[in-house]
């Protein structure tokens, strides 16, 4: 077994475990501007283990990102995944839409060592990139970047804990 699957918690016989030991479905969505990179990152969560959930685009033809992260966001907010991948231009349009969803806490990185920030400092479960301001082999490493760090937790549990509106309902 290669090393980087161990890394990810990759056992012989299956992949990264979630639940009830099923491979962790990773919904991944980009819109035309990422459509080439979401391919490319499909790949990469499948060679690492994950099932990656593909939201969409289907190709370069233009499309709107909204749409993208809705769908992304959504599941990463109902708990039907743990995490998620969002890919666009400038992946700031995908981070806005996605972070309007209680609990979804969506970071756009532009290099590995902000991705993995993003993960220990911010309990990050949704991964923004921006397709037109890294090449693919930077958005991959910074997807492993991301995939393989935990959460430290201690005094960022309570920062993280901030996040969420206190008193009336979000949104009121």
């Amino acid at each position: 077994m290669a090393a980087a699957q161990r890394a990810f918690g990759v056992t012989e016989k299956s992949g990264p475990r979630h639940g009830g030991g099923a491979r962790e479905k990773i919904p991944i969505g980009a819109d035309h501007a990422g459509y080439a990179m979401k391919e490319r990152l499909k790949r990469e969560l499948d060679q690492l283990g994950f099932a990656a959930v593909d939201l969409g685009a289907q190709s370069e033809q233009a499309s709107d990102y909204p749409e993208f992260a809705h769908s992304v966001a959504q599941r990463v907010a109902a708990g039907e995944a743990r995490r998620g991948v969002l890919l666009c231009g400038s992946g700031i349009g995908m981070d806005i839409v996605a972070n309007r969803y209680p609990g979804v806490r969506a970071a756009l990185a532009w290099e590995p060592v902000i991705a993995e920030l993003s993960r220990k400092h911010n309990d990050s479960n949704v991964l923004v990139l921006p397709s037109r301001f890294m090449s693919e082999d930077e958005a991959v490493a910074a997807l492993r970047a991301w995939l393989q760090t935990d959460f430290e937790g201690g005094r960022h549990q309570r920062r993280v804990e901030m996040i969420e509106p206190r008193g009336a309902a979000a949104g009121a």
